[in-house]
């Protein structure tokens, strides 16, 4: 039998380049949470633009911090496809990160005539949504809210505004009775913190299967109804998956995206006065959180079919891949020093996989934001020290309190 050369072969995957005994970047640590963007630096500096990380203790995946590297892989599902499945096989059953990166039966965990199907449906589903009373809706929402803590002086801006709001929004777009959208959010909060995310899975599984039953016997003008008589003809268990999958979006990314613009208009001079005085608005603050601090820092995960090379770097079969959608954005050899109305940052996502409801969050958050503000306009920060405290994680930029004080106010008027 001929001998192969092993010239003629690539060599295997092996560790990324980098300086000798640098370990890989842990993005679930606390210190990272604390200041990323240091870490991005750093991170760029000593690998390139992908960097090896550890999304749990003994989970490895690379993250790709290049504009343009990131690109070219969601640019390629052919190679780069987004299902897990090979992957979640060795992955033990107690991992923090599986419950958030396992195998769906949704768009965002699929490919192929699969990822057709559910993409159609949940695009369809989201475009029947009509956005004139959206505004409506979230006044509505917003003012209870706000009354419930404008006389007093104080408030945690993401327990006692961000996070109900946003709640409240999605059981309204979803046609979700609140009873069952609170079993839907506790279990999200487990599943996204990594604490009992089994638990929280289950939860979310069984209160989806709830509303799914209420809108076949029930329906109404909302994203579930749609769903349901949509010709993907998707079953029980593709429904709640769908559902649940705005949940998990439509809160986690919403209150994180409401919460870090806020954090933003009330502790930068650029954005606080000129968005108050009128000269800025809502909308440029929220792409620069969009650029510089997106709700979703780090996602976008796919995994190679076969060993890739990409920037002299060999990437592993069935390893996961993640954009860092911050780091990106702040890519030294893309970022502009004045990005005011651009959008071409990648906290959307980009290609197939992009996210379907980028107006609707939009409207959402720019209204929320302007009704406080109105309410509130001399809110100032109460935050410990002076400095933010941020949810460690590996996928969000999240903060744990947005706490503020103001001149107390008579309640609004609805």
């Amino acid at each position: 039998m001929a001998q192969r050369n092993p010239a003629q072969f690539p060599p295997p995957p092996t560790a990324h380049r980098g300086r000798p005994g640098t370990a890989p970047v842990a993005l679930y640590a606390p210190e990272f949470a604390a200041d990323p963007h240091r870490a991005y630096r750093k991170m760029r500096a000593e690998w390139g633009s992908l960097v090896p990380v550890e999304l749990a203790p003994g989970v490895p995946a690379t993250l790709v911090v290049g504009y343009s590297t990131a690109l070219r892989i969601l640019n390629d599902p052919d190679r780069f496809p987004a299902d897990p499945r090979n992957w979640q096989k060795n992955i033990p059953a107690d991992c923090p990160v599986l419950p958030i990166m396992e195998w769906r039966p949704t768009a965002s965990r699929n490919t192929g005539p699969d990822f057709q199907r559910y993409r159609q449906a949940i695009t369809a589903s989201i475009g029947a949504v009509d956005l004139h009373p959206l505004h409506a809706t979230v006044e509505q929402a917003a003012v209870p809210l706000i009354n419930a803590f404008c006389e007093t002086g104080a408030a945690d801006l993401i327990g006692q505004y961000a996070f109900p709001l946003t709640f409240a929004l999605v059981n309204a777009l979803l046609g979700c009775p609140a009873e069952i959208g609170q079993r839907v959010a506790t279990g999200m909060a487990a599943l996204v913190e990594g604490v009992d995310a089994e638990q929280g899975n289950q939860m979310i599984s069984a209160a989806m299967l709830e509303l799914v039953a209420l809108k076949r016997t029930d329906p109404g003008n909302d994203i579930t109804s749609q769903l349901l008589h949509h010709p993907a003809g998707l079953d029980e268990a593709e429904m709640v998956h769908q559902v649940a999958g705005h949940y998990g979006a439509g809160i986690e990314f919403q209150q994180n995206l409401m919460a870090n613009t806020l954090l933003l208009i009330l502790t930068d001079d650029r954005f606080g006065g000129s968005v108050l005085g009128g000269s800025l608005s809502t909308l440029d603050a929220l792409d620069e959180v969009l650029f510089n601090d997106p709700p979703l820092a780090n996602f976008l995960i796919t995994y190679p079919r076969h060993p890739v090379l990409v920037d002299d770097v060999w990437l592993p079969a069935d390893q996961p891949v993640l954009v860092s959608m911050a780091a990106c954005n702040n890519d030294p050899a893309i970022r502009a020093d004045d990005h005011l109305g651009n959008r071409s940052h990648l906290a959307w996502g980009i290609g197939q996989h992009a996210c379907p409801a980028q107006s609707l969050a939009y409207l959402i958050a720019q209204a929320a934001i302007d009704q406080l503000l109105d309410a509130l306009p001399e809110m100032e920060p109460a935050l410990p020290d002076g400095v933010p405290t941020w949810r460690p994680g590996p996928f969000h930029r999240a903060l744990a309190e947005l706490p503020v004080t103001f001149t107390p106010m008579a309640k609004l008027n609805l």
